[in-house]
């Protein structure tokens, strides 16, 4: 005879306790499951972007320092980086930032936008809204917010209307169409 068999024999015959003890109270948690109360779940907000640009450099030739660090991307592929661009200005709304720019050498993918990482976003001092979907950056008293919304999203597919791209001028070809063309 199996060792549990006697344990089965007395669930079998107190099966009326059973009933009794079956009887739970319910929580708050599980009564607002049961009437259906629960807060609707919000769709992911997807990446935090903001429009930038940065004034006065090529971006296809930056000085870049040496380093010795690995990254792991997010298909779990690990890669070196190319260098570091160092204090790179990047002017969002009206303040500029100075910024380090990781430089990975990959294939373009107009889908992948910048990445903006902790040590950005603590020096622009961000507040991030993710339920209103508003970033704001900060500089001494003046504050920049940006309506998630309304920034420029990277589609998934290629087939999008709408064409995004960063114009770089340096700066004296930028004096020089100031001064020529007068505006």
């Amino acid at each position: 005879m199996p060792k549990f068999a006697s344990t089965i024999k007395s669930l079998l015959t107190n099966k009326d306790k059973l009933f009794e003890l079956a009887k739970v109270p319910l929580n708050e948690n599980c009564s607002a499951m049961l009437l259906k109360k629960l807060s609707e779940k919000l769709r992911d907000p997807g990446k935090f972007l903001i429009p930038c640009d940065f004034p006065g450099m090529d971006l296809s030739q930056p000085k870049l320092t040496p380093t010795r660090m690995t990254l792991e991307l997010a298909d779990r592929s690990i890669t070196r980086p190319k260098g570091v661009a160092e204090d790179v200005f990047v002017k969002v709304g009206m303040f500029h930032f100075p910024t380090d720019f990781v430089v990975v050498d990959f294939e373009v993918d107009p889908r992948v936008p910048l990445i903006l990482g902790r040590s950005f976003l603590r020096t622009g001092c961000a507040l991030i809204d993710v339920y209103r979907e508003k970033i704001t950056l900060r500089v001494n008293d003046e504050s920049v917010t940006f309506n998630l919304n309304q920034t420029m999203r990277y589609s998934s597919t290629y087939d999008d209307n709408s064409v995004t791209r960063i114009d770089v001028i340096d700066i004296a070809c930028e004096e020089f169409a100031q001064d020529a063309l007068d505006f």
